[in-house]
């Protein structure tokens, strides 16, 4: 469930992303500025991490220094007096004079070790104050061996940890050397210098906390520079998909005389321009489809003359000499391509004008198909044709309007026959749960990439020099695309010249339903066996 969250999470933030120039605007802004004020407090940081180090050792140094010369003062004036005190009296009196001189707010512990390999007279043991209970623990050999080559007078110091009860100290080290009595002994002074870390979390706090506040800052005035920039761009963009989805009124407002506001002019009067070009266009296109209209209607009348004329000359073609009978004969067959033009040309109109409504039925496909197979059999038989029908089993009852699915089967069927070569022609009939699909597929001449194009324009055809035997408008496929989208189903083709031609229909099951993927294939395979006789 977790693993759900976040890809829906991560989905979502993708989604934004790639849909939001103001959310990417200030993201990149943000996320460059952070980059930045990391590497510049970084860098602050360690300078001045660095700078005040390099400052309180140079004072601890300068203070060990002073320590030095004090309690190697105090141990030359008591060698030279005739009448010296006892050496661990002077001793003491030198711990006491090195702590005093070296005293610091953060407390400083000593240590004096002889330099091993040495003797002398009465020379002292170690020394080291009561805080530093292990000096070997802070000391390292290290900066013993760089003590005592070094030359008299001369510091050495080290950055140690310093244990504080349960926490840990930062501390240095400063080391010099002693002669006490011509043996050679060395002074440590140890410094807890938690204190300069302190300052130093101080500024590194200070660094953190401002450079938050400056992205934070940085961010506040991106969102508004941002929104005075974009929110323009994005009304313009809201505009024009209010203008592309037909409300031709909208515009921009027009504010100001800045480069915004002379954006705003000129799409308006690119949308003025666009609003009279679409309305002269709309009003072209129904003078067109009522010029259409009215011409089919007003046709009727005198074709229905023309054709009842024509039907008595032609029953009557037998008793006319021979020229008259086929002049009878060819008058027949153009009245009816005439007829068949202007009931194409009626239901187009209809189409263009929006008033074409669906009288739909369940009805079994199945059975439709049969019905559309045997209207063109003989015309099949005429061209050589063997149409054959494929039915594996399924749901084929379907809610549609049965007339315009015999239209939409019998113009495929008059195409497979007149461009099948008289090679077999398969009729394909397949369900799912959701949709009901029927293929007609020849094996004929099949068509090029740049037909298959055009194939469902309006009075276009592959070949107009080829005889057709269903003497065809034109109109046939662009009626029958319309009629697959009045059911909300898709009317497909797939072809390759000299491999025939395929057309799927894909219905939905339901008036009103939603098809994802058509039962059958484009074009189906071919499972069943198919003798093609090239002969």
């Amino acid at each position: 469930m977790r693993y759900l969250d976040w890809r829906g999470w991560f989905a979502w933030l993708a989604r934004l992303w790639r849909s939001s120039l103001q959310v990417r605007t200030v993201a990149i802004t943000v996320i460059l500025s952070a980059v930045a004020v990391f590497i510049i407090g970084t860098t602050m940081s360690l300078s001045v991490g660095n700078n005040l180090f390099d400052a309180r050792r140079a004072e601890l140094e300068a203070t060990s220094a002073n320590a030095t010369l004090t309690g190697q003062r105090v141990f030359d004036e008591a060698a030279e007096q005739v009448q010296s005190e006892d050496l661990e009296v002077t001793v003491i009196e030198a711990s006491k004079a090195i702590a005093s001189a070296a005293s610091t707010p953060g407390g400083t512990q000593f240590a004096i070790l002889r330099t091993p390999g040495q003797d002398g007279a009465r020379a002292p043991a170690d020394v080291q104050s009561r805080g530093l209970v292990d000096p070997a623990a802070v000391i390292s050999p290290e900066l013993r061996a760089a003590v005592q080559s070094s030359a008299e007078a001369r510091t050495q110091s080290q950055s140690v940890a310093l244990a504080a009860g349960d926490a840990v100290h930062p501390g240095l080290v400063v080391g010099s050397v002693l002669d006490i009595r011509g043996v050679q002994y060395e002074l440590y002074l140890v410094y807890d210098i938690a204190d300069a870390a302190t300052t130093l979390g101080f500024v590194q706090q200070t660094l953190v906390v401002g450079g938050l506040s400056l992205i934070v800052l940085i961010a506040a005035v991106t969102v508004i520079v941002v929104r005075l920039v974009v929110g323009p761009v994005q009304l313009a963009a809201q505009t024009s998909e209010r203008l592309a989805a037909g409300d031709l009124e909208v515009r921009i407002p027009e504010k100001g005389e800045d480069v915004i506001a002379t954006l705003a002019r000129s799409f308006n009067g690119m949308a003025d321009s666009l609003q009279q070009q679409i309305e002269r266009l709309a009003a072209l296109s129904q003078v067109q489809q009522r010029f259409v209209s009215d011409v089919s209607h007003e046709l009727r009348t005198p074709l229905t003359t023309i054709r009842l004329a024509g039907d008595v000359l032609y029953d009557q073609r037998e008793t006319f000499p021979p020229t008259t009978a086929r002049t009878a004969e060819l008058l027949h067959t153009q009245v009816e391509r005439f007829e068949l033009l202007l009931a194409d040309l009626l239901e187009m109109s209809r189409y263009d004008a929006g008033a074409v409504e669906m009288e739909a039925e369940p009805t079994n496909l199945v059975r439709l198909a049969e019905d559309a197979i045997d209207s063109v059999s003989a015309l099949a038989v005429t061209k050589g044709s063997d149409l054959r029908l494929v039915a594996p089993g399924g749901y084929f009852e379907a809610e549609v309007d049965a007339r315009r699915i015999r239209r939409i089967l019998g113009n495929l069927l008059g195409n497979a026959i007149d461009h099948g070569e008289g090679k077999p022609i398969v009729i394909w009939v397949d369900s799912n749960a959701e949709a009901v699909a029927i293929a007609v597929r020849d094996y004929g001449i099949g068509m090029t990439p740049a037909a298959m194009d055009r194939v469902f324009d309006r009075f276009w055809r592959a070949d107009p020099s080829r005889q057709r035997s269903t003497g065809g408008t034109g109109l046939g496929l662009a009626i029958s695309l319309e009629d697959a989208a009045l059911h909300g189903g898709w009317l497909e083709v797939w072809s390759a010249p000299g491999e025939g031609s395929c057309f799927r229909l894909t219905l939905p099951r339901e008036r009103g339903g939603i098809i994802t993927m058509s039962p059958l294939d484009l074009p189906p395979a071919d499972d069943v066996p198919v003798a093609v006789d090239d002969a």
